[in-house]
């Protein structure tokens, strides 16, 4: 196998793999908070103590994947454009 042709089939297995997982877990972890929803502090003990919630997620800790946010909008945008007919009679 050549390297091009090593590398198209690489690039091809990434890919289909990321919309696989797009399709099958449309929501990742948040990259702030690390999935808790909120920050963690300390206090003048140095005890671990709930923060304040992440802005980033609204305290969910989950954000949606680039690849899926994308498809959304590709999907509303197709939608948007399509004239579909409704039922007969209907106004």
């Amino acid at each position: 196998m050549t390297p091009a042709l090593l590398a198209i089939a690489c690039l091809l297995t990434v890919t289909v793999g990321y919309v696989g997982v797009c399709a099958v877990s449309p929501f990742g972890d948040c990259r702030r908070c690390r999935g808790m929803g909120h920050a963690l502090k300390t206090d003048r003990k140095g005890r671990i103590k709930r923060g304040k919630d992440c802005r980033r997620c609204h305290a969910t800790g989950k954000r949606i994947r680039i690849g899926r946010w994308l498809y959304n909008r590709w999907a509303r945008i197709y939608r948007a454009g399509t004239d579909t007919p409704g039922p007969r009679g209907s106004r």
